[in-house]
């Protein structure tokens, strides 16, 4: 990357009616004229305080900071053009894994998005493919023993600083190549007196929407078609308050890559008799994904010391999944599912700066969501034992549920004291409490220590105690008792299904900085989590949908080391994280497991199916003449497998590459070419080979692929 730093210290929807209303009526404003351009400057330099004012209300002391701004995302291969979830991986500790997820230091997401300081509420599909690179303006990853600020996900906080252009002006790009990828996308901005405005959109289509289940180069029923739009509109309303809007919505279609070769399951077989099942291949599941939310939020000032942002936000999410009717042939089960979530909300934050050497820090959160789970599955109907009752026909069950007012809150107070020159020392806690499938609360301390010891080494100690409430939306509540003698409970001697309990928590982070000189910096850190009711999520089913589960205890431990080197038109980065992450006793969600794997974990420490023993990630960006030649690579060592995740797959490295360059002409003003190469040696690797515990089927690494991308600025 060319820009890259490490700092260790730490219901309803939004109509599309009003989404296209407003920016169309943005987008009509009239011109600035010459005679504004004084008030322009003005507003604009009141944005660019108030901007600061807000950034100051989220401290990042204690922990560890990653940061990506918009010419580190350029200099990725892709540029802007990347998935989200392929720039986190580019910082220490992140580990890939299939349909976008992430895993940081060995945790199973637990990832927390923030806009402008403002909490995302969770979807359904996960952040990681609803968002876009586009937006924004600079990308921070927080990880460790985080201040008190940050409550709920905390294994890596994603703050989010959106773009909010001033000067009239976009941009029109069109990305494509590989596996009939396209890639069409829009940004523009513009400010009309004290209204200022920023928008984006963008669409995509491929036929490799998800990860093949086979080495093949390419995957048969795999297309997806997506879009995205995000628009922020701002407003001074004197030279102290702000109110601003942010709107967005996703929509994604998704085929489901068929597995061939697949064997029909002995229920099948014994129900066809003599008729042959059919080819695997042709199974055609489908699944679709929304997204959509509002945050509208009030920034301003008391005094000269007190900063503050009030916030409302609504965000509605739904996952739809279709099936084959012959999935009941290869996995005993067909099931139509359809899960939504509703939620909204208030967060205040404020800062009051009480004299040099004190800053204090409070607020809230309040979130109230419904939900639904439905699901209508056709199974099989059997004995005692699970085998096929002979000359029965297949029954259809529906097991709809909803839970509604469903709360989460919570209140911090902290205090930032500057002890001295090199001192910086962040103390406080948070109070929060859940009512939900489950009810709980927790009183959580917090400190962090930042001390400069030299001028160019840094060290930082902190600790966490954190609360972390199972998603709401992904609680599956269906009636086990239901599908008893049926093929959709896989164990008929298993009908536990413990309610899913609120993981809590310690948490200790250590670390250093140390600036070898004006170029190359290099850090290192340690971490150690021990937890009561550690959470895992599970897909225990055909559906791209994950169902939270405990382990009674869990232990997650490793390092992190980290280089970054910046000279002139030259620079790189590199990691390398160890992770050990383990769970003892699974106790809730027990049905979905077999008795086995219950009997084997109950009695030993086991490998969570997201450890991923060693993790590294490294990048280069060098501009030379004009033109701006990249490359970044990720290695894993291979993630969990095997019938109690005993074993780990094979280690794979995959390497990128990337040149852009801008040019001038008279005739087309100014065009930025691109060209990136994706996994430049065709490495075959595996991400999930279908074993291990919550592991349903197997995924494989994208294959070579090229892509050309034009983009006209405007």
């Amino acid at each position: 990357m060319s820009q890259l730093s490490v700092r260790r210290s730490r219901r309803s929807r939004p109509a599309a009616s009003r989404l296209v209303f407003c920016f169309s009526a943005l987008i009509l404003a009239p011109a600035v004229r010459a005679d504004q351009t004084t008030i322009l400057e003005e507003v604009t330099v009141i944005a660019k305080r108030l901007d600061e004012f807000r950034n100051a209300l989220s401290p990042k002391t204690g922990g560890s900071l990653y940061r990506f701004n918009a010419d580190d995302v350029s200099s990725l291969p892709e540029g802007g053009n990347t998935a989200f979830n392929q720039v986190l991986l580019q910082a220490p500790g992140v580990v890939n894994d299939s349909y976008g997820q992430l895993h940081v230091r060995g945790d199973h997401g637990n990832l927390q998005y923030r806009i402008n300081g403002v909490i995302l509420p969770e979807g359904l599909s996960g952040f990681g493919q609803a968002l876009d690179t586009r937006f924004a303006k600079r990308i921070d990853l927080m990880t460790g023993a985080l201040p008190a600020q940050y409550g709920y996900r905390t294994a890596g906080v994603i703050e989010i600083e959106t773009k909010s252009q001033f000067d009239s002006g976009g941009r029109i790009d069109y990305y494509g190549g590989s596996n009939g990828t396209a890639n069409p996308s829009f940004e523009y901005g513009n400010s009309t007196g004290p209204l200022s405005y920023y928008i984006t959109g963008s669409s995509f289509a491929s036929d490799m929407g998800l990860e093949n289940p086979t080495t093949a180069r390419s995957a048969t029923h795999n297309r997806t078609e997506q879009t995205k739009g995000f628009g922020y509109l701002s407003y001074v309303l004197d030279p102290t308050s702000r109110v601003s809007l942010m709107l967005s919505g996703y929509d994604g279609s998704f085929q489901i890559p068929a597995n061939p070769g697949q064997d029909a399951t002995a229920n099948a077989a014994a129900y066809l008799g003599s008729t042959p099942a059919p080819d695997s291949a042709g199974l055609r599941d489908r699944q679709r994904e929304t997204n959509r939310y509002a945050v509208l939020a009030l920034q301003s000032s008391i005094g000269a010391g007190f900063d503050y942002q009030l916030s409302m936000f609504n965000r509605y999410s739904q996952v739809r999944f279709v099936p084959d009717g012959n999935d009941l042939l290869f996995t005993d089960v067909a099931s139509r599912v359809m899960r939504s979530s509703d939620s909204f909300g208030l967060q205040a934050d404020g800062s009051y700066r009480l004299n040099e050497s004190h800053t204090v820090r409070m607020g809230l959160f309040a979130n109230h969501e419904d939900v639904r789970s439905d699901n209508t599955a056709t199974v099989f109907r059997v004995d005692a034992a699970g085998a096929y009752l002979p000359g029965t026909v297949p029954l259809t069950l529906i097991d709809n549920n909803s839970r509604n007012d469903n709360r989460l809150w919570g209140l911090y107070l902290q205090d930032e004291w500057r002890a001295g020159d090199r001192l910086t020392v962040n103390y406080g806690a948070r109070f929060d409490q859940v009512n939900a499938f489950v009810t709980a609360s927790q009183l959580s301390p917090r400190l962090g220590l930042v001390f400069k010891a030299t001028p160019s080494t840094t060290l930082h100690a902190a600790y966490a105690r954190y609360f972390t409430p199972p998603a709401t939306e992904l609680v599956s509540a269906a009636t086990v008792a239901r599908f008893l003698g049926t093929s959709g409970l896989p164990d008929q001697g298993n009908l536990r299904n413990d309610a899913v309990q609120v993981e809590r928590s310690h948490y200790l982070d250590i670390g250093i900085s140390h600036e070898v000189n004006a170029r190359l910096t290099l850090s290192a850190d340690l971490f150690l989590k021990r937890v009561s009711n550690l959470l895992d999520d599970g897909q225990f089913g055909n559906a791209l949908i994950f169902t939270p589960f405990n382990y009674a205890r869990g232990k997650i431990y490793g390092f992190e080391l980290s280089a970054a080197y910046r000279s002139g038109n030259l620079s790189a980065y590199a990691n390398l994280t160890r992770t050990v992450s383990l769970g003892r006793n699974i106790v809730s969600g027990q049905f979905n497991i077999d008795q086995a794997t219950l009997d084997y974990a109950a009695d030993h420490w086991v490998h969570t199916d997201h450890d991923q023993a060693y993790t590294a990630s490294a990048g280069i960006a060098h501009q030379w003449r004009g033109t701006t030649l990249s490359a970044n690579a990720i290695f894993g060592s291979g993630l969990r497998n095997g019938d109690f995740n005993t074993d780990r797959l094979p280690a794979y490295t995959q390497v990128n590459l990337g040149a852009s360059r801008i040019w001038h002409s008279e005739a087309l003003g100014t065009v930025e070419t691109r060209l990136a190469v994706i996994n430049l040696f065709d490495k075959v690797y595996a991400i999930r080979d279908g074993s291990g515990i919550g592991v349903f089927a197997p995924q494989y690494g994208p294959r070579r692929g090229v892509f050309i991308g034009l983009s006209k600025l405007f």
